[in-house]
């Protein structure tokens, strides 16, 4: 049946040999067999001067890990939305936030100089493309260092806001939250990739 359809390329983890006659008859089809692997425990990336290895960010946190530090907490739907947020966020390179709405990824912004900046790409992205911010949720990879992230997603219609937390200026960050009447909720862990 597979090869009634056109494929350029197939990987399993291993053929037949009456498979393997049939599949390579055509010449431009790729064929892979996967190999198991062993997981990885480091990520190395190169640097000018050398190497920085950090530890595979392997997990995420439960729920019941979570903090609520704001005198709202989040509805259910911002629940399901900040876990779907956790999950992209801390696929992203540093510097990170992911807004997420209805279960939808609908802005991110990484790789910038600072987290007000990471937000501002974040919310430029689904601003260009159409999305609406008003009840979305937001997610970082590491904590505010500042509040400024904060009133720049209650400008913007964010409701719920998570973070791993840790900063020096924590209260400034929940302050500002309890202000404008946004939940956030810490989870003690960043997912900060270099």
């Amino acid at each position: 049946m597979i090869d009634q359809l056109f494929y350029s390329a197939l990987c399993a983890p291993g053929y037949t040999k009456e498979a393997l006659t049939l599949l390579a008859h055509r010449r431009t089809r790729v064929i892979l067999e996967h190999k198991e692997t062993r997981p990885r425990k480091q990520v190395k990336r190169s640097l000018l001067s050398g190497i920085a290895t950090q530890d595979l960010d392997q997990g995420l946190e439960p729920l019941e890990q979570w903090q609520s530090v704001t005198k709202r907490i989040p509805s259910p739907q911002e629940e399901a939305d900040l876990i779907f947020a956790q999950k992209a966020v801390k696929h992203l390179k540093s510097n990170a936030i992911a807004l997420v709405k209805d279960s939808q990824l609908i802005g991110m912004g990484c790789g910038q100089p600072s987290r007000i900046d990471a937000l501002n790409q974040a919310i430029e992205k689904a601003q260009r493309y159409g999305f609406t911010l008003k009840g979305a949720v937001m997610a970082s990879d590491a904590f505010f260092p500042f509040s400024d992230c904060v009133t720049r997603a209650a400008e913007v219609g964010v409701h719920a806001i998570l973070q791993p937390g840790g900063s020096r200026r924590d209260e400034e960050s929940v302050r500002a939250a309890d202000d404008m009447e946004i939940a956030m909720v810490m989870t003690g862990v960043r997912h900060f990739k270099h």
